[in-house]
This record gives C-alpha cells, sequence and structure tokens, in this order.
C-alpha cells in the first residue's frame, strides 16, 4: 500500500507505520491487491477543510475527514497495474478535538478516520442505518486488529 502526503508534509513515523498496518489488514480483507494500491493523503486546517466541505458537498461547516473515490466499488477496479483508489483529506485540528472529547489518542482517532475514509474509498458508505452498521463493523474490526481499540 503507497500512501502519498501532500508535498512538504510528513507524518510520525509510529503514526504512518500504523495507517499501513490498518491499510494492508483493511484491503487483504477487502480482496484489493495491497502491493497495487495507493492513496492521496493530505493534511489541512478546519478553515480549508471547511472550504473543502463547502465546495463539495455543500456543506458549510469543519468536518473531520473527507474521502474523494477513484471507484464508485470494487467491481470497478483494475485487473492490473496501479490502483488509486482515491484521496484522503484529514483536518488534525479536528482529530486533536476529537480524541480529546472521545478521551482517547490522537493516533487512535487519526487512524480511526483514516480506515473510515478508506471505506469510503472501497465503495461503503453510511447513508443508511444498515449501511452505517456494517461500516461500523468494518471499522472496529480493523481497529482491534491493530490494537488500537476504544
Amino acid at each position: 500500500m503507497n500512501i502519498y502526503l501532500e508535498e512538504g508534509q510528513a507524518l510520525d513515523e509510529a503514526l504512518q507505520s500504523k495507517i499501513e498496518e490498518a491499510a494492508k489488514w483493511l484491503l487483504k480483507k477487502e480482496n484489493v491487491d495491497d502491493e497495487r494500491a495507493e492513496v492521496s493523503l493530505t493534511l489541512v486546517s478546519a478553515e480549508e477543510i471547511k472550504e473543502l466541505n463547502r465546495e463539495y458537498r455543500s456543506v458549510d461547516k469543519v468536518t473531520d475527514v473527507l474521502s474523494f473515490p477513484q471507484f464508485e466499488s470494487k467491481d470497478e477496479m483494475p485487473p492490473q497495474g496501479e490502483i488509486c483508489l482515491g484521496d484522503v483529506v484529514i483536518c488534525e485540528d479536528k482529530v486533536k478535538e476529537q480524541a480529546e472529547a472521545y478521551n482517547h489518542s490522537f493516533e487512535r482517532e487519526f487512524v480511526y478516520l483514516f480506515v473510515h475514509s478508506l471505506l469510503h474509498l472501497l465503495g461503503y458508505d453510511h447513508m443508511e442505518e444498515d449501511e452505517k452498521a456494517v461500516m461500523r463493523e468494518k471499522e472496529e474490526e480493523v481497529m482491534e486488529q491493530i490494537d488500537l481499540r476504544r
């Protein structure tokens, strides 16, 4: 799994390792070749994500993560060559705020949001209650597997 950060951005080595571990585990579980998969990750401020949220979702408020999938579903992924799953945009301000609110680490919140976004890139959604339940179960399963439980 290749995770490309916006130029000039970097993650703490331990955090980078955890998101890679989570992504590899999830992709394997979802039958997506993690050796061929790649994701673009951009870290933004509250103001930047609010602007993106307004522009792309017509929602004028700060959010924690935005996902921009390349494919509607896994069925559309190419059978060979690189698989660019899409773009993930995470607001570090919201990660800090939510980690405090939920009384867990920055690392756990960041990885959780990355996993949440990766599921969107794989075609999952949470608009309906049944979809939301499936997504939550998958998120928690990944977090359990990489030892970042609540």
